[in-house]
């Protein structure tokens, strides 16, 4: 079976070294990973080693733990550790497991555990149902083609052509190979339809060709630019999609 892991992010540094021991003690098969310090830090050690749990402190230097914990998506079981109280409806909406106040208590964290350890024994039960569902389920046909009007005619852009597909008013704009063209369907209904092995969406209105990206331009407040091979656009990462780059 594989080991429970976890990431513990908090700018204290006994804070930190007294969670590490505490759960040392109540939950000795967990493996804690890494340690953040900062906002930033805690993203790249969340997608360095794709814990299956994260301690996160709110109030921490470049960027706060609901923010992180929104970059994250739902990818990890979050409990959130802090000292003030008022942020907890914020925390649960970003899907929090818990809820702990500083300085911590043993038997309130033994609660966490316990919780945890149910939640993930229920996740390991149902991944094993979907490996077998998954081998008796076709693999899913991703959206090969695009239909766009181009002047009088209907265009048919074969999707490995396609740069980038971008939100203007009422339409969004497709850039591929031979131009641009206009189609009615959303960024939303595109962001379902496309493989997202080879298109991510970088902002709530950009969706990009991956194999189209020349350089990432990290810019102020967790964004990004993009920059592609062989067109002049700049396009923007907004800080909920940034961690689709921070490998490049």
């Amino acid at each position: 079976m594989k080991p429970v892991t976890a990431l513990i992010a908090d700018d204290e540094p006994l804070l930190r070294e007294r969670l590490r021991s505490h759960l040392a003690q109540l939950w000795p098969e967990l493996q804690l990973v890494a340690d953040a310090r900062n906002g930033p830090e805690t993203l790249e050690l969340f997608d360095q080693h794709q814990p299956d749990i994260v301690f996160l402190d709110i109030h921490m230097p470049g960027m706060n733990g609901i923010d992180a914990a929104r970059a994250m998506g739902r990818r990890a079981h979050i409990v959130f550790v802090t000292a003030y109280e008022q942020y907890a409806v914020q925390a649960f909406e970003q899907g929090a497991i818990d809820y702990l106040i500083k300085p911590i208590d043993s038997a309130r964290l033994a609660d966490t555990v316990q919780r945890l350890r149910t939640r993930n024994q229920a996740s390991g039960a149902l991944d094993a149902v979907l490996q077998q569902l998954a081998q008796h389920v076709p693999p899913r046909a991703w959206l090969q083609w695009i239909k766009a009007s181009v002047g009088n005619s209907v265009r048919l852009i074969p999707v490995d052509q396609v740069h980038f597909l971008r939100a203007e008013e009422k339409y969004t704009l497709v850039a591929w190979e031979e131009g641009e063209a206009l189609i009615r369907k959303t960024i939303r209904e595109l962001s379902e339809e496309l493989d997202p092995a080879r298109f991510v969406q970088t902002h709530r209105a950009v969706i990009v060709n991956l194999a189209c990206v020349r350089e990432v331009v990290r810019g102020l407040n967790e964004t990004a630019e993009l920059h592609l091979r062989g067109r002049p656009e700049t396009l923007p990462v907004s800080r909920n999609y940034l961690h689709h780059f921070r490998q490049m």
